[in-house]
């Protein structure tokens, strides 16, 4: 921190200099080597995990984003989550306003033409947008939670299981610039975070907030991926045993219909 505020004061001797008109070539040479060495900090990388809790066919996506040393810096930034739901997965829309209404998590579907009764060869993939926050155990690091469910699969013939692939999802950041203001104007120098200069690929437009609906140019960023991604295997049925299972079906559908319609007619009390 010592040092960073040392490099700020320089800086602002440099450009009060500049308007003076006392800069020279040696004052020039000073100038980039202190933005390399102190502005320009030495990025670590930005590490991003993404796992699935609890079993059966509801589950939840645990993505946890690590930034290392670079957190003192983006104490004035926001991390959203683009994540992509495949064909196989649904995320139901009223169990996120449930969440959002309880903080427990900051969601919300992109996707508008979408059906959560739909089987997975019927249905699109999806996106979600989850807005991360900080770790209360982890001072470098972000966490998001979205509730996911199994949809249901095509019976197979062999096999009576199928794979659905989680792809890694977008990491977007926004960071609020802050300017550093002199008694004249003319020389406002606006603040940089080294980790957008050294991770951020493109901009992408997004709402700023959840609450919010003025959309904000997110910076797209690199990171590295503790997996590749997630695969999750999901139990289907087996195409033999159509006949078996309608059968059965069947039976049980004529038996409970005919207990209720006895028990109907035995205890109920009907009057013309």
């Amino acid at each position: 921190m010592a040092a960073r505020a040392v490099g700020v004061w320089a800086v602002a001797w440099l450009l009060l200099w500049e308007a003076a008109g006392l800069t020279s070539t040696p004052a020039a040479a000073f100038t980039a080597a202190l933005t390399d060495a102190g502005i320009r900090a030495t990025c670590s990388e930005i590490i991003l995990r993404q796992e699935v809790l609890k079993d059966g066919f509801h589950r939840d996506l645990l993505i946890k984003v690590k930034f290392g040393e670079s957190i003192e810096d983006l104490q004035t930034c926001r991390l959203l989550i683009k994540q992509y739901i495949p064909t196989g997965l649904f995320v139901d829309p009223y169990e996120l306003a449930s969440l959002r209404e309880r903080n427990i998590t900051e969601a919300v579907m992109v996707s508008e033409d979408f059906n959560i009764e739909a089987p997975n060869y019927l249905s699109k993939e999806s996106e979600v947008l989850i807005y991360a926050r900080q770790d209360s155990q982890c001072i470098d690091c972000f966490q998001a939670f979205l509730p996911v469910h199994y949809r249901y699969h095509r019976p197979h013939s062999k096999d009576g299981e199928t794979f659905i692939v989680v792809n890694n999802p977008d990491l977007l950041m926004y960071c609020d610039q802050g300017v550093i203001r002199f008694s004249f104007d003319s020389f406002d120098k606006t603040i940089e975070f080294p980790i957008l200069k050294c991770w951020a690929q493109k901009q992408v437009a997004a709402p700023c907030a959840l609450k919010n609906k003025d959309i904000c140019q997110w910076n797209n960023m690199k990171y590295k991926s503790v997996y590749k991604n997630v695969t999750l295997q999901v139990p289907v049925g087996l195409t033999i045993h159509t006949s078996l299972v309608c059968s059965v079906t069947l039976l049980i559908t004529i038996l409970c219909s005919t207990l209720i319609l006895v028990a109907v007619f035995k205890y109920g009390h009907f009057s013309l």
